[in-house]
């Protein structure tokens, strides 16, 4: 192993986390070994003033980073998957996903104890065009208003009483030890979660197959399998993560499941199949669950939303 490694991060609370519980088992794992966090400012960090969506989709938290990989000051990135695009750049792959933490949307209120305790307009925040669409379906009577920033920008506004309710992913506030804050989990049922949300992923540049070589204890095939499905699907509807898809992918045996959605953005109209197939097909399966959904609807859905957003 190398004898000094440099991780390409975010500069967030969570990311920086992420990334160091990544440096930390490195570390663990080979003594004689050195890793650095690499803090970089990515356009999506930039932009605040105004919803994702709105400014392309595809990338916004990722770019900068894998320019950092390619021009060789990072070694490697950790991302948390639902930020990663369908594509990756040439020379770059998502070659290590560790085991993923709980994949669910959480509802965080300070007053109330669930999306069906908030009252008829009620305040609840998220810029998430995937969950806009699910609550809007949910509960078409409450005012669903944007809220963009770091985790902890999120929860101070809600604090603030500027919500009556926010939506995040259960994932990232287990991770920073802030389980507490979560009021309760939707269901999958409820609300299907991004794809890959959950799960991080360790990118690096395709020619460093010692590293990769050396990161495989870190590696979750079962993770992996999942999320493998998940992003075949997405990448089948050309998706980036600020467009209303969802999907959620379970491996029981020799059997992976995806449960998958596409829906308007106003939640007037929510498509959502379910599809299984062997492990070593998942990629396969997630294919196929795609069309299924465009033949059902999802093409025209999906291209009134891409059109929005060059708007």
């Amino acid at each position: 192993m190398k004898k000094l490694i440099k991780i390409g991060t975010r500069a967030s609370l969570l990311a920086t986390t992420q990334s160091t519980w990544v440096k930390t088992q490195i570390e663990q794992q080979y003594p004689e070994t050195t890793v650095e966090l690499v803090k970089i400012i990515t356009k999506g960090d930039k932009i605040l003033d105004v919803p994702l969506a709105k400014v392309g989709g595809k990338g916004l938290f990722v770019k900068e980073i894998e320019d950092a990989l390619l021009d060789g000051r990072a070694d490697l990135a950790v991302h948390s998957m639902k930020d990663v695009p369908a594509e990756l750049p040439d020379g770059l792959e998502v070659a290590i996903v560790p085991k993923r933490e709980i994949p669910q949307d959480a509802f965080i209120s300070v007053q109330y104890k669930s999306v069906e305790e908030l009252p008829r307009g009620g305040v609840i925040g998220t810029s998430s065009l995937r969950r806009k669409s699910q609550l809007a379906c949910l509960r078409p009577d409450l005012n669903i208003k944007d809220l963009r920033g770091n985790l902890d920008t999120r929860l101070r506004k809600l604090d603030e009483g500027l919500y009556d309710a926010i939506i995040l992913a259960g994932a990232g506030l287990n991770r920073l030890g802030m389980q507490d804050r979560i009021t309760t989990l939707f269901s999958p049922e409820q609300m299907l979660p991004a794809i890959g949300q959950g799960s991080l992923g360790i990118e690096l540049r395709s020619k460093d197959t010692e590293l990769l070589d050396g990161l495989q204890f870190l590696h979750d095939q079962t993770t992996a399998t999942a999320v493998a499905a998940e992003r075949a699907f997405l990448l089948r509807l050309e998706g980036g993560c600020q467009v209303p898809i969802g999907g959620h992918a379970t491996v029981a045996g020799d059997t992976v499941t995806l449960v998958g959605l596409i829906a308007d953005i106003d939640g007037k109209v929510i498509l959502k199949e379910q599809l299984s197939g062997p492990v070593d097909k998942a990629k396969q399966t997630g294919i196929a669950l795609a069309d299924t959904l465009l033949e059902a609807g999802g093409r025209e859905i999906l291209a009134e939303v891409y059109a929005n957003e060059v708007k």
